[in-house]
């Protein structure tokens, strides 16, 4: 089994997203194969670019705080997608360069996230709701 992240074709992102992310990438050192990192290239790809001031509110974003629900099992659970110094699994802060990080971003509310777990399992969960949009509360260089 492919431990590659899967890529959803509708994601939006920031300018000022694209931008760092792409640094990021580039000044990382990972291996383009570690799932999260090849599904954030993937995304950054294919994204459909926006000024911050123009992003939907309901789009996940970096430092979004977005409900998650488990179609399986119906479990919810809220995630913060954040740069990699600020992650903090436990708290609920997962870095963009993980795979769950990198299935979120650009999402929409009502969209599906899937990725594969480290341990190869697949995974997806629905964005049911975001308590938190940076760009949505005026914050644009979050």
């Amino acid at each position: 089994m492919s431990m590659q992240t899967l890529v959803p074709l509708e994601r939006t992102l920031t300018e000022l997203d694209h931008t760092r992310l792409t640094h990021l990438l580039r000044g990382n050192g990972a291996s383009p194969q570690e799932a999260g990192i090849a599904a954030l290239s993937a995304a950054l790809d294919a994204a459909d670019i926006v000024p911050s001031r123009a992003v939907a509110p309901d789009v996940v974003t970096m430092y979004s705080r977005a409900e998650l629900e488990d179609p399986g099992t119906g479990r919810r659970q809220v995630l913060t997608v954040c740069y990699p110094e600020d992650a903090e699994p436990a708290a609920g802060f997962v870095s963009v360069l993980s795979p769950v990080g990198a299935g979120l971003l650009g999402l929409r509310v009502g969209m599906q996230a899937q990725w594969h777990t480290p341990g190869g399992r697949a995974a997806q969960a629905q964005v049911r709701a975001l308590l938190f949009q940076p760009e949505a509360s005026g914050d644009f260089t979050l």
